[in-house]
C-alpha cells in the first residue's frame, strides 16, 4: 500500500453509530445483513454488510460500531447501502466488527 499523509486521512469520516435493526438481505450475491445505524445528529443511515458467519440479528441490534460515513452511497441488489461498517478479515475470511471498547457518543468523530 502506498504511504499515505496525515491530510489523506482526514479525509475519511468514520463514525460511531449504533445498529437500530438487521434485516436479512436473500438478494445480495454473498450472505449479508441490512443494517440501519443511528448515528446521532448525522442520521440514522443504512448499510450492507457481510457479517453473517459471526453474528446473529439479534446480537447485532444496540451494539456500536465503526462506520465510514462519507464514501458515495453503493447500489447492492435493491438496497442502497450508504456507508461501510468497518472491520477486520479473520483467516476463515469471516468479518469481525471493529467496535469502540467502550459506550462512545453516537456520531462521535473517529480520530
Amino acid at each position: 500500500m502506498p504511504e499515505i499523509t496525515y491530510s489523506d486521512f482526514d479525509n475519511i469520516e468514520m463514525r460511531i453509530g449504533r445498529i437500530l435493526a438487521v434485516e436479512d438481505f436473500p438478494k445480495a450475491r454473498k450472505p449479508a445483513f441490512k443494517l440501519t445505524i443511528d448515528f446521532g445528529e448525522h442520521g440514522i443511515k443504512r448499510s450492507s454488510a457481510q457479517i453473517t458467519t459471526l453474528y446473529t440479528k439479534e446480537e447485532l441490534v444496540g451494539r456500536q460500531i465503526i462506520a465510514v460515513t462519507n464514501f458515495p452511497p453503493r447500489q447492492i441488489a435493491d438496497f442502497l447501502s450508504e456507508v461501510l461498517v468497518l472491520g477486520t478479515v479473520n483467516p476463515n475470511g469471516d468479518v469481525v466488527l471493529l467496535a469502540p471498547d467502550r459506550d462512545s457518543p453516537l456520531g462521535q468523530r473517529i480520530s
